[in-house]
């Protein structure tokens, strides 16, 4: 299961890094301690963002700058239902929830589940789930 640096979880949530930890010592999302840096795990973090977007706790906004999403929503997969043909893959970018359909294929080769980080890439009706370019599908370096 992937695991996110208490940076990259933040980023992710949209809050200031001294805000989850915070979060973190207080219990309210489980970290562990590797290599002395503390992480989360992708699922615990997935279900952690859908809280805050359910309205659990509305995060400390942060400034944008030179920055435009473009089309392009960078979150955490949330759930994948699969059937025999297709895939319902749903994602939590910040205070977006983004469902897709895709092909199971597709959902088995980019090896989607529950806390992977993956990009949502909106056109016209389409919405295509895509994982960052540093990394092969399916694999995370370990958090350090």
């Amino acid at each position: 299961m992937p695991k996110f640096r208490l940076r990259e979880a933040a980023e992710l949530l949209g809050v200031s890094d001294d805000t989850l930890r915070r979060w973190a010592d207080a219990g309210r999302v489980p970290s562990t301690t590797e290599a002395g840096r503390r992480a989360i795990d992708g699922a615990a973090l997935a279900r952690f963002a859908e809280e805050l977007a359910a309205g659990a706790e509305r995060p400390e906004s942060r400034p944008v700058v030179a920055e435009s999403a473009r089309n392009r929503f960078t979150g955490l997969v949330t759930n994948v239902v699969r059937d025999t043909v297709m895939a319902q893959v749903e994602m939590q970018a910040g205070p977006h929830r983004i469902v897709s359909l895709m092909s199971r294929e597709a959902a088995d080769e980019l090896r989607l589940e529950p806390g992977v980080l993956a990009v949502a890439s909106v056109k016209s009706t389409n919405v295509v789930i895509e994982v960052p370019e540093s990394r092969p599908p399916g694999k995370r370096e370990p958090a350090t």
